[in-house]
């Protein structure tokens, strides 16, 4: 099976649908973050720069850089142990556990997630000013009670 048939074939997890997502790979700072459980998360609710450095026209643009909101968010979530041929960067980390806002673009699961060594991942990028509160998606979240 192909890289691309075996992305293509992965389900978006059904919003208010509580999961653990043990991080295996980032793309960049809001996502996505691939599961070893399958499922390919977008961070809800915050916005980073894109990979290339550029923020896209409808949403927040953080003053940080896009490698800097990279290295944040691994930071969070485990620790960096490579970079695989398609550029994400290869962590190991405990699993998280995340509720599901639903579909994130593709087959992209938007969630926010709870990680043992960050706390409440969403508010520990905002806190850390290497992303922005994107307010359309942060619906009611309260930093400290999400992720089930």
């Amino acid at each position: 099976m192909s890289w691309l048939t075996l992305l293509a074939s992965v389900a978006v997890v059904p919003a208010g649908t509580n999961f653990e997502c043990t991080p295996t790979h980032v793309w960049d700072g809001d996502g996505p973050v691939w599961c070893e459980e399958g499922p390919r998360l977008r961070l809800s609710g915050i916005a980073t720069r894109e990979s290339d450095g550029t923020c896209r026209s409808n949403q927040p643009c953080p003053d940080a850089s896009a490698e800097d909101a990279k290295r944040a968010l691994v930071a969070l979530l485990g620790r960096p142990v490579g970079t695989s041929r398609h550029g994400h960067t290869l962590i190991e980390g405990p699993a998280m556990r995340c509720l599901s806002v639903g579909g994130g673009g593709g087959n992209r699961t938007a969630a926010g997630c709870v990680s043992p060594l960050g706390g409440d991942i969403g508010c520990a990028m905002v806190a850390s000013g290497k992303a922005l509160r994107w307010d359309r998606y942060w619906l009611n979240h309260s930093c400290g009670t999400r992720g089930g």
